[in-house]
């Protein structure tokens, strides 16, 4: 079959050759057994369904073996034969240009040089899940193939539910992930349903199918690298970044740490992974002895070097043997997948990755207390760093909240609130979510680099006029973004698709937005695909992370994430998704998304700017009235460029009468 033909088969009335297990791919962790005798049959029986009966007998104890094996039942038989990939739009069938442009961007998540378990459908996050097994991805990507601009797909966590009679203007799929009854949404809730096929962990843009790679994060983590260094009042050039995590988007670390111009210590106990990011050129040098490490950073600081080191092991060694050793971490954090702690998100220290893995799979309550044991060590090793002046901070992978858990000494004297603060807190939520500036990103659908070079200095010269104007208050975020896509391409930042990342706020959203779409109708440009990432100003309610600057004790509520994919879904987005879980962790946010694709036309004009300022502008309200004083400048400045826009301004309350 062609590519085109196999996409349109979607789900085989025959058996396909059986897939051997390739070992040479990077592949998820044995997931615990959780399932009782009646929930296995009942698992199995939820497979099947996706299957004419008549390959039931044959399917059967391949299932049920995967389940064992594995913990899930992912049905490798039907990985399909082609590579995946973001090929150029105009590759994929189909009758709707939009849906087609959702096909590309399934496949730049499951792309092997993008996906961080692609043969179990896993785009990062140790759990962050496209689709549970590749029946749902064949029969979702036949449905986009076949479907009109009249129709719309419901996802149901990961299962295409179907096409509806829909119309031209309302989104062509709408996602959910993971939206559990409040009361069942514990780790181990996620287990037992994601083993029954029933839900799955949509992660944030993973399960909403906008990840481009490792670019986003390395953006995001730049922006925080810089903004730590300043906020410490030293320049990042001889300074030391320590921190963790090569897998995912945490392997954006190291490049992040590059561009800023630090030394960037990143750990990382996964051989296969850190090769990887060595070969892709995130990371410039590997070192598995201490000694040796300790030489090297000792030389680079010395030097004022901009240099990336992976060292294979666990972190926790080397915050321990850097305070023996007397080396000064400036800056410190961590990005081991904390959302997902007992299955592979964080390895204990004393114990090596094969080991971690078979403990993990085959102890697991032996394995908790190791990884209890480990954060309570590195957290004290962490704490003796700070006493000498280092800035922590948790980037939001729920470090701090696990290790509180786990009894760590890394609570403040209050006994509510953690020593050390979210980035979001400090650096995020006040410079950037605030003002509204957060992730905007587009990927261009052609797959051409001439493409993307276009965007690039499409997007420049609109900062460059926006920045002329701009307030004192935003003048520092528009120097970094024009400065970050001056060089984006120098850095080689492109895994996967054609895409590009920076930050900002609405205004700067549509004028770039807008700006593509009269390049497109010109004919100079080709189709673009307009997305976030869920982190973001107003797409994700997230007490740890996103909404960890939010005061007035609202931020465990969900309210803004939800009323922001509403509000994105009919005001034109191509389509939109909810989360329950992302980087936090299961049951700790509700995450949205959306995308939207400029073809050239009025319509597109239309809804790039209804829906940008919205999906902007909802989350600076909210902000607003927590009493966020940069958000209550922004939403004025909102509603003095949109005399439609009213929003409920707070009073602010004397101190002293409450005393």
């Amino acid at each position: 079959m062609t590519f085109k033909e196999e996409i349109l088969a979607g789900i085989p009335d025959y058996l396909p050759e059986l897939k051997a297990y390739d070992p040479t791919v990077n592949h998820a962790p044995k997931r615990k057994a959780i399932l009782s005798e009646a929930e296995t049959k009942l698992a199995l029986q939820n497979a099947l369904r996706y299957f004419k009966p008549e390959l039931h007998a044959a399917l059967l104890p391949e299932f049920k073996a995967e389940l064992e094996t594995y913990g899930r039942i992912y049905m490798y038989r039907y990985r399909p034969d082609y590579a995946i990939y973001a090929r150029p739009i105009s590759e994929y069938p189909g009758q709707s240009e939009q849906a087609k442009a959702i096909m590309l961007m399934i496949q730049n998540n499951l792309d092997h040089a993008v996906a961080q378990h692609p043969h179990e459908l896993i785009t990062y996050g140790g759990n962050g899940g496209v689709f549970s097994n590749w029946a749902q991805y064949r029969l979702t990507m036949q449905y986009l193939a076949t479907m009109t601009d009249e129709q719309t797909l419901v996802m149901y966590s990961g299962h295409p539910l179907g096409l509806f009679p829909s119309h031209k203007n309302a989104p062509r799929v709408v996602v959910t992930n993971g939206m559990m009854i409040p009361n069942y949404s514990k780790p181990d809730d996620w287990e037992r349903f994601n083993a029954l096929g029933v839900t799955q962990y949509g992660q944030m843009t993973a399960g909403s199918y906008m990840y481009i790679g490792p670019q986003g994060i390395v953006h995001g983590t730049t922006i925080t690298v810089l903004n730590a260094f300043r906020k410490i009042g030293k320049n990042p050039s001889g300074g030391l970044f320590v921190t963790s995590g090569l897998g995912g988007m945490s392997g954006a670390q190291p490049k992040a740490g590059n561009i800023a111009g630090c030394v960037t210590v990143c750990a990382e106990v996964n051989p296969k992974i850190t090769q990887i990011r060595h070969e892709q050129k995130w990371v410039d040098e590997i070192y598995s002895d201490l000694d040796a490490l300790v030489t090297r950073v000792k030389e680079a600081k010395a030097a004022k070097e901009a240099v990336s080191l992976a060292y294979l092991g666990n972190v926790v060694e080397v915050w321990e043997r850097f305070d023996t050793e007397g080396i000064m971490i400036d800056i410190g954090s961590d990005q081991t997948s904390l959302h997902n702690p007992w299955a592979g998100g964080y390895y204990p220290v004393g114990l090596r990755f094969e080991e971690a893995n078979d403990l993990m799979a085959n102890d697991p309550e032996t394995f908790k207390e190791q990884v209890r044991k480990s954060l309570k060590r590195h957290a004290a090793a962490i704490n003796k760093h700070t006493a000498h002046g280092t800035y922590f901070f948790d980037y939001g992978n729920a470090f701090l909240l696990e290790a509180s858990r786990s009894g760590a000494d890394i609570m403040a004297e209050n006994g509510i609130d953690f020593k050390y603060p979210s980035y979001v807190q400090d650096i995020m939520g006040p410079m950037c979510f605030d003002f509204g500036f957060g992730p905007f990103r587009w990927v261009c659908a052609s797959g051409k680099m001439e493409d993307l070079d276009l965007t690039d200095q499409i997007a420049l010269e609109v900062l460059q006029r926006l920045a002329a104007k701009a307030p004192a208050e935003i003048a520092q975020q528009m120097m970094d973004n024009i400065k970050w896509i001056e060089s984006a391409k120098a850095n080689n930042l492109v895994v996967g698709s054609k895409a590009r990342i920076l930050y900002a706020d609405s205004e700067g959203r549509v004028e770039i937005a807008a700006a593509f779409n009269r390049a497109i109708a010109e004919g100079k440009l080709g189709t673009v695909i307009l997305g976030r990432d869920h982190h973001d100003v107003s797409g994700t309610d997230s007490p740890y992370r996103e909404t960890s600057n939010i005061y007035d004790g609202s931020r465990f509520t969900a309210d803004m994430a939800i009323h922001n994919v509403i509000g994105d879904s009919f005001r034109g987005a191509t389509w939109v998704s909810i989360h329950n879980g992302g980087g936090v962790g299961w049951g700790e946010v509700i995450n949205g998304g959306f995308g939207m694709v400029l073809d050239g036309t009025e319509e597109a004009a239309k809804r790039l700017e209804s829906m940008l300022f919205w999906d902007v502008n909802n989350g600076i309200a909210r902000r607003n009235w927590a009493r966020n004083e940069n958000a209550v400048f922004a939403i004025k400045r909102a509603m003095e460029a949109q005399p439609l826009l009213k929003v409920t301004i707070p009073n602010q309350v004397d101190e002293q009468l409450l005393k």
